[in-house]
C-alpha cells in the first residue's frame, strides 16, 4: 500500500489526467485516457485493456446499457483498488486523533518514569543526609521499591501490598541496629532476619506502612488504569483503520468509485446522499462504537480530574520520602518499647566489632534533592492530563460523525454539481438517505449489511471493560484502598475501611512532627 504523501501526489496526478479524460467523456470514443489512470494507480500493464469502448456482458458490477472501457479483470482490480482507498482515508481521517492518543501516552509514561526516579533519589538523598551510617545498606531496598512502582505503574502483575510490606520489613532491622540499639556491632544474618519477620508483629513504624499503602494504591492504580486506556485506545484507533469490508460493501464502494471510469467518467465524484449510503452502510458496524467512544473519553476526564492531592502519583511519589522520615523517626521514639519486644520474639543479638559503611551519595544531587521545589504549574502532569483531555475532547463524536466526514470531506461531490448516483452522472441523488449505524441499515438502497462483526464487537468488549475499570478507579473520597485477593493478587475495589485524607490509620497519635536529624 502507498504511503500518505504519495497517496496525495498521485490524487494530483489523477486529477490532472481526470480533467482532460472528463471533457472526452461525451460522447466517448477512446479509452485511453482510462488505461492511463488504470496503469497509474494499479500499477498493471495496459495489455489486453479496450482501446475503445466496448460491450462488456461480463461485467458483474460495473454494468451499463452504454459501451464501456472495463473488462471483467479490470473491474477485480479496480475492487482492490476501492478497498484501499477507503482504507486509506479511513487512516487519514483518524491519523489526529492517534497521534494525540499515542504521543501523549509516551509522555505520561516518560513523565512517571522521571518522577519514580525523581522520588527514589529523593528518598536516597533522606538516608544520605539524615540516616548515613544505614544509606549503603537501604540502597538495595529503596531501588527494589521504586522498581516495583514502576513495574505495577506500566501493567505488570506486582502486588503494591507485597513490595511496600517489604520495604518496611527490610528497613525494620536498619533502623534497630544503627538507632533503636546502636553501637559499633554487627548482628548475625539470622537475627536481622527474625527482625525483619517480626517487623508486622511489633508495629515499629506506627501507622505509617499502611498510610503509605493507602497512598501508594489510590494513586497507582488510576494511573495504571489511565494508561492502560491510552493503550486501548490506540488498538480501537488500529483496528478501525484497518478494516475488513465485507463482499457487499467492496461491490458498493466499486460501484461508487470507479464504475464511473468505464464510461469514461474519470473525474467524477458521487452525490453526497449516494456517498453517505454506501459509506454508512460499508461503515455501520463501526457506527456502532460511538456511544462506547463517547462514554470511554467522558471517563478519562472523570478520572483525570479526580487524580489531585493524595490521588495524584505526582504527589505521592514526590513526597514518598517525607512519610520514610516519619516512620525511622516513630521507631527512634519508641525504641525502648521496641527493643522490649524484639528481646522477646529473637533474643539478645550475638554481636561482633564491624564499622558501618559510610554513604557516599553523588553529592550534586543532594543540593536539589531534599528541598523539593515548587514546579512550573504547566509542567505538573495534572495539567498535561489537563491539557490532553481537553483536545480529545473534541473526538467524542469521533466514530458517530465517521461516515459524514469522509463523504464531506473526501468523497462526494459538493452541492449542487453533477455527480455521479451509481449510475450515471445526475444533477441530485433520488434515493432515500438511511442514518448511521446497523439498525439504519435495513432501508440502505446501496449497501445490504448482514450480521455483525466480530472484531468491532470484541473491540467494543475491551472498551466496556476499560470503562469500568476507568468509572472504578475515579477516586470517590475515603473511599478507596487496595485489596490482597487470596491469590496474592491486588483486587482492585472500592472499601470504606480508610476515613481519613492520608490514608488508612489516619494521623494517630502515634504520629510524629519532621523535626529530628540523627546522624549516628
Amino acid at each position: 500500500m502507498m504511503d500518505a504523501q504519495t497517496w496525495r501526489v498521485g490524487c494530483r496526478c489523477l486529477l490532472l489526467l481526470a480533467l482532460v479524460g472528463f471533457t472526452r467523456s461525451e460522447g466517448m470514443q477512446s479509452c485511453e485516457e482510462v488505461r492511463k489512470l488504470f496503469q497509474w494507480r494499479l500499477v498493471g500493464p495496459v495489455r489486453g485493456l479496450p482501446d475503445s469502448p466496448r460491450a462488456g456482458p461480463d461485467l458483474q458490477v460495473c454494468v451499463a446499457k452504454k459501451p464501456t472501457c472495463c473488462t471483467r479483470k479490470m473491474e477485480e482490480r479496480y475492487q482492490i483498488a476501492a478497498r484501499q482507498d477507503m482504507q486509506q482515508v479511513l487512516q487519514t481521517s483518524s491519523s489526529a486523533l492517534k497521534f494525540l492518543i499515542s504521543r501523549n501516552a509516551a509522555a505520561f509514561q516518560e513523565t512517571l518514569e522521571t518522577l519514580i526516579r525523581q522520588a527514589e533519589n529523593y528518598t536516597s538523598i533522606l538516608f544520605c543526609n539524615t540516616y548515613r551510617n544505614m544509606a549503603l545498606e537501604a540502597a538495595a531496598s529503596i531501588q527494589e521499591f521504586f522498581t516495583d512502582v514502576g513495574l505495577f505503574l506500566f501493567g505488570a502483575d506486582v502486588n503494591p501490598e507485597e513490595f511496600v510490606n517489604r520495604f518496611f520489613d527490610s528497613l525494620f532491622p536498619l533502623v534497630y541496629n544503627h538507632l533503636i540499639n546502636p553501637g559499633v556491632t554487627d548482628s548475625s544474618l539470622e537475627y536481622s532476619e527474625c527482625i525483619r519477620m517480626a517487623r508486622r508483629d511489633i508495629g515499629p513504624f506506627g501507622n505509617i506502612p499502611q498510610r503509605v499503602l493507602g497512598q501508594m494504591g489510590r494513586s497507582l492504580l488510576p494511573s495504571r488504569t489511565f494508561l492502560q486506556a491510552l493503550n486501548l485506545g490506540i488498538e480501537v484507533i488500529n483496528t478501525t483503520d484497518h478494516l475488513r469490508f465485507s463482499k457487499e460493501c467492496s461491490r458498493a464502494l466499486l460501484r461508487m468509485q470507479y464504475c464511473p471510469h468505464c464510461q469514461g467518467l474519470t473525474f467524477s465524484k458521487p452525490c453526497m446522499g449516494y456517498c453517505l449510503n454506501v459509506v454508512r452502510g460499508c461503515l455501520a458496524h463501526v457506527a456502532e462504537l460511538h456511544p462506547h467512544w463517547h462514554t470511554y473519553i467522558q471517563s478519562l476526564e472523570e478520572l483525570s480530574d479526580a487524580m489531585h492531592g493524595t490521588y495524584d502519583v505526582e504527589h505521592v511519589l514526590l513526597n514518598f520520602h517525607l512519610l520514610v522520615n516519619d516512620a525511622v523517626m516513630q521507631a527512634h521514639l519508641d525504641g525502648q518499647t521496641i527493643l522490649e519486644q524484639v528481646y522477646k520474639i529473637c533474643g539478645r543479638p550475638v554481636r561482633k566489632p564491624t564499622q558501618s559503611p559510610r554513604c557516599s551519595f553523588d553529592g550534586s544531587k543532594e543540593k536539589h534533592g531534599m528541598k523539593i521545589s515548587t514546579r512550573n504549574g504547566e509542567e505538573t502532569l495534572a495539567n498535561r492530563r489537563k491539557e490532553f483531555i481537553n483536545s480529545l475532547r473534541l473526538y467524542r463524536t469521533f466514530y458517530g460523525g465517521l461516515a459524514d466526514q469522509l463523504c464531506v470531506n473526501e468523497l462526494a461531490a459538493g452541492d449542487g454539481r453533477p455527480c455521479w448516483s451509481g449510475e450515471d452522472i445526475v444533477k441530485s441523488y433520488t434515493q432515500r438517505v438511511v442514518g448511521n449505524g446497523i439498525k439504519a441499515q435495513s432501508g440502505n438502497p446501496e449497501v445490504k449489511v448482514k450480521g455483525t462483526d466480530p472484531v468491532i464487537n470484541q473491540i467494543i468488549d475491551k472498551l466496556k471493560h476499560v470503562i469500568q475499570l476507568l468509572q472504578g478507579r475515579s477516586p470517590k473520597p475515603n473511599k478507596w484502598e487496595l485489596h490482597t485477593g487470596s491469590g496474592g493478587g491486588v483486587d482492585e475495589q472500592l472499601s470504606g475501611d480508610c476515613d481519613d485524607e492520608d490514608g488508612c490509620g489516619g494521623s494517630g497519635s502515634g504520629e510524629v512532627k519532621r523535626t529530628l536529624k540523627i546522624t549516628d
